[in-house]
């Protein structure tokens, strides 16, 4: 089971460093209605299913992408669609996780 996770999320990643440090921009591909209801600060709503739609966009920040929905599963959809289109992008999970590890 460990093995299908660190599969499906990825390796550990210091999100706080590539926040700070390469000024990663973190897209929450939750709904606007979720979205609405408490995010991160700062952090774009494009979600999943309007996503190919962004790409462009987001290829235009020429930063790091940091993709939070509510449990990480629509999450890891968005990190692999923003893959195939060339960028640097990580599965950051839950969006209230990332913004706890955030604020410490």
């Amino acid at each position: 089971m460990i093995g299908f996770i660190k599969k499906l999320f990825g390796p550990s990643v210091d999100f706080l460093q590539l926040v700070m440090e390469k000024n990663a921009i973190i897209i929450d591909v939750r709904s606007p209605g979720e979205y609405r209801s408490g995010n991160i600060p700062g952090s774009k709503n494009y979600p999943v299913d309007s996503l190919n739609g962004k790409i462009k966009e987001i290829k235009a920040l020429n930063k790091p992408v940091i993709t939070v929905c509510q449990s990480g599963m629509r999450s890891a959809i968005a990190k692999g669609k923003l893959q195939q289109a060339g960028l640097e992008v990580y599965n950051g999970g839950p969006w209230s996780s990332l913004l706890r590890k955030l604020d410490k």
